[in-house]
């Protein structure tokens, strides 16, 4: 029996370095968000300033999670037995949960997670027990510790609300004293805002940070609390001293060493205390094991009492575990995804936009907007007009590389965070640093007018799906983990090994899907840079491409979609319209980066930017009818609507046949011309039309014998339609690059 639960013991560690790849990719937002967003430094350089700080914070931090060992149940109601299978259910919970939100690029709190994982395993092992014995519910209070899980909702999800309203009021200030241009204010205000900033992010560094050190002892950490304002104030004089040499000496720009030092502050202060978490659960499951493998006792019979003291966890581990984070914040793709949701959803410029609005964020903007008339109508126009002056960013959104917002906001976020998360540790609240640093991040972006009437809508949109995220975090973690934990302790400990196989194909599932998804944004991105980056004498040769290979894609579709419409499958029909829904929305960051491109354009190149709004405009009628005909078609198949009859299959399948040989000539004609495949082609498109033609004849009879269902009468009609309109648009895009003078090789198109 001892071989086995050492097993399970291995297995824990095992699921911990699991638990800590996926826990920083979600939670190295909460550090890299400010620096990469605003572009402080390079990615390389931001990342090494974040390692260094979570090696420290590691290595300084000696606490273990108590919660994990006495925080959510009472252990000395708890037999051995009881607590390994809480532990095991909370890890396989823990790594799938993360790794699933890792997967869909959102942002969560593992603090929360953890905390229901645990609620939930705790529960439902207490339940069973209380089963066992005939106790009733009534002692449920006797194994959970109800009022702490309380305690430690309440106050995750209070500093919700507060640290957004902090984050706009801050920011909203800082803006009004610095305006966009705040290089020109940083040599009057920027040594003493400089100074603050860096003394409440050092205060933030030894409350949050080194407290709990094995380096520092409880006397000194108590002496540092006790002397906080004195410290402070010298801290202040300090650093604005510093700060006032290294800008008037050294002409450096202060800004990126506060953000910078701030990057650094909580990467170290989350290493030391909330990314450590996760190896509380294989620690507590380890002191549990070696309690109750020297005691003798039958682990059925073993209370552990043990686990309600204090545990120091050793350092060798510490540094093993900040090394595992280290190497995942340098190599995981997750932890870029999840930065990037988060930079996204706060960066100042509008454009292609990852959230649909919905019925929510509209009532949302537009109660917002009411309330902002209203405030205008009260403040005095010459006041107003002087405060609008200093949100004036038409000079930070003119290039093509600008940083998602600047380092004024960037400075704020991390102090705002800073300060609150301090604040909170010093009256022993506990919080999510995960909602703090994002809600700050939010709150400032809406009051330095980044949520504009173009994006405000896809931006709360995106705050919601995120803040919804968080409560299925809870809800989802509580219910899984209380399954798990229900299986183990109903079936046994053989359990856990059908679990973990669920576990690892979730991951390897997950693993996919992500890397798909990579592979698409990845084109998407090459995409963009067809408007925004390359040359604009060469950005027809691109749309010419671009026009071809999209060409070609709807013709497949075209195959597959009246292929499963005639054969009566929905599996075709639903793999045309997801491959086309990516099509959608390659378009829509393409249509996000055309008016970058034209900006960019001289004035006698505005012929060039007609043309490829041109060819933007035909791709959306191209993508519009391709989408009618899959829609009208997978409906029919799967409300099982009449068969089509036999001469409308014969016809469609000749139909088919000529039109996709239609497109494939006209990417030829697009690719290089020449007279023959220029003849080939207008012959071609007389067959198809002709074709049509003679098929709307045809079922313009069939109606009138009143023998055809009207449904499928209806359906056919709008594919014949529909083709038509996609082969008049082909024509029209060729008739677009001969208008530009285009040659794809050597030869000018004619038509």
């Amino acid at each position: 029996m001892e071989q086995v639960y050492l097993i399970l013991i291995i297995l824990l560690f095992a699921l911990a370095i699991t638990d800590l790849i996926v826990g920083v990719s979600n939670d190295a937002v909460n550090f890299l968000n400010s620096a990469i967003g605003s572009k402080v430094a390079t990615r390389h350089v931001i990342l090494i300033i974040a390692s260094i700080g979570i090696i420290l914070g590691a290595t300084f931090s000696s606490g273990i999670m108590e919660v994990a060992r006495k925080g959510i149940f009472f252990p000395d109601h708890f037999y051995f037995a009881d607590v390994m299978v809480i532990f095991l259910a909370v890890m396989l919970t823990d790594i799938i949960l993360l790794d699933l939100f890792n997967t869909f690029a959102m942002p969560t709190s593992t603090t929360v997670s953890i905390v229901f994982e645990l609620l939930g395993a705790s529960f439902a092992v207490a339940l069973m027990k209380t089963l066992q014995d005939d106790s009733g519910l009534s002692i449920m209070h006797q194994y959970i510790n109800f009022h702490n899980a309380l305690t430690i909702v309440s106050s995750i999800f209070i500093s919700v609300v507060v640290s957004f309203t902090v984050g706009m009021i801050v920011q909203y200030f800082s803006r009004v004293l610095f305006t966009f241009e705040y290089e020109k204010r940083m040599k009057n205000i920027g040594v003493i805002w400089a100074g603050i900033a860096l003394t409440a992010i050092s205060y933030f560094l030894i409350i949050k940070g080194v407290k709990g050190s094995s380096f520092i002892s409880d006397e000194k950490i108590e002496w540092f609390e006790r002397n906080s304002l004195t410290i402070s104030m010298f801290s202040f004089l300090a650093w604005s001293v510093i700060f006032y040499i290294l800008r008037e000496v050294f002409k450096t720009n202060i800004l990126k060493i506060v953000v910078l030092f701030g990057t650094f502050a909580l990467a170290m202060a989350f290493a030391g205390n909330d990314l450590v978490n996760f190896i509380g659960v294989p620690i507590a499951g380890l002191e549990s094991f070696k309690e109750w493998s020297s005691s003798g006792i039958d682990p059925h019979e073993l209370f552990m009492t043990s686990l309600s003291k204090p545990v120091k966890t050793n350092t060798y581990l510490l540094l093993a575990a900040g090394i595992i984070m280290v190497l995942t914040l340098w190599f995981s793709k997750k932890a870029k995804s999840v930065t990037e949701t988060e930079v996204n959803l706060g960066r100042q410029d509008s454009g292609s936009e990852r959230f649909k609005a919905n019925a929510v964020s509209r009532g949302i903007v537009q109660g917002a907007r009411g309330i902002g008339k209203g405030l205008t109508a009260v403040i005095p126009k010459k006041i107003l007009s002087q405060l609008e002056e200093n949100f004036d960013n038409e000079v930070t959104l003119n290039t093509d590389d600008a940083p998602a917002f600047d380092l004024v906001r960037a400075s704020v976020n991390l102090t705002v965070a800073s300060i609150l998360i301090a604040f909170a540790t010093s009256l022993k609240l506990p919080l999510s640093t995960t909602y703090v640093s994002f809600m700050v991040a939010m709150g400032s972006s809406l009051s330095d007018r980044a949520w504009g009437r173009d994006s405000a809508v896809y931006r709360v949109s995106g705050v919601l799906n995120v803040i919804l995220g968080w409560l299925g975090t809870a809800v989802i973690a509580f219910i899984i983990s209380s399954f798990f934990a229900f299986l183990i302790f109903q079936v046994g400990l053989s359990m856990v090994a059908v679990i973990l196989v669920v576990a690892v194909i979730t991951i390897y599932r997950s693993f996919t899907y992500h890397k798909e998804a990579e592979r698409k944004k990845t084109l998407a991105e090459k995409l963009l840079a067809q408007t925004s980056l390359i040359p604009v004498n060469k950005a027809l040769i691109e749309a010419n491409k671009r026009t071809r290979e999209n060409l070609s894609l709807v013709n497949e579709l075209y195959k597959e979609s009246i292929g499963g419409l005639l054969i009566e499958k929905k599996k075709p029909l639903k793999k045309s319209r997801k491959t086309l829904n990516d099509l959608i929305d390659k378009n829509e960051k393409f249509k996000a980066n055309l008016i970058k491109f034209i900006n960019r354009m001289d004035e006698n190149e505005g012929n060039t930017s007609k043309i490829y709004l041109s060819i933007y405009d035909l791709e959306q009628d191209f993508t519009h009818s391709i989408k009618f005909i899959i829609d009208e078609s997978l409906n029919h198949v799967k409300n099982m609507h009449s068969s089509l009859a036999e001469k409308q299959v014969e016809g469609l399948n000749k139909l088919t046949e000529n039109f996709t040989l239609f497109i494939t000539q006209a990417v030829d004609v697009l690719e290089e011309n020449n007279n023959k495949k220029m003849n080939s082609l207008i012959t071609q498109k007389r067959i198809v039309l002709d074709q049509i033609l003679s098929l709307m004849e045809f079922q313009i009879k069939e109606v009138r014998k009143k023998g055809q269902s009207k449904r499928t009468s209806t359906l056919f009609f709008n594919i014949l339609l529909e083709t038509k309109e996609m082969v008049n648009t082909t024509s029209r895009f060729i008739k677009v690059f001969k208008k530009a003078g285009f040659n794809g090789h050597t030869k000018t198109l004619e038509l």
